[in-house]
């Protein structure tokens, strides 16, 4: 279990999450207690990576609000994409996107000093090959 900690470690798993239990043969679900014993994961592994973030901005109808709404998901789609490229340097082989979400929701002032904006969260989901 050492080298999951090792290879997520602080600031690098701010984007990247591994849920337990994540490794996975087709058919088969390996934890990471069961492969802790073994040097090298075979087969392929599921990753998984969210984004929360807020972005201020005007809401509404307005084009400035539409146009916000827009790069925000244009961001998450862009992590997506950039992130087969980061996991390919760190610590998979061959990288496969399965899956992309994104949902961007207008924040709900608490407080007068809380700015409007949306909050935006995404999720990605990826089939990589270990080195």
């Amino acid at each position: 279990m050492t080298i999951f900690k090792q290879l997520i470690a602080p600031g690098a798993c701010v984007m990247a999450l591994m849920a337990p239990s994540a490794a996975q043969t087709p058919g088969q679900r390996i934890s990471l207690e069961q492969s802790a014993g073994s040097s090298r994961l075979e087969g392929p592994v599921r990753v998984q990576s969210n984004l929360n973030i807020f972005m201020p901005g005007p809401t509404g109808e307005s084009a400035e609000a539409e146009k916000l709404r827009e790069r925000a998901r244009r961001m998450v789609y862009e992590m997506a994409a950039h992130e087969c490229n980061l996991l390919r340097a760190t610590l998979a082989k061959d990288c496969r996107l399965v899956s992309v979400s994104s949902n961007v929701n207008a924040a709900r002032q608490i407080n007068p000093q809380q700015p409007e904006g949306y909050n935006v969260t995404g999720s990605m989901s990826f089939q990589i090959v270990i080195k």
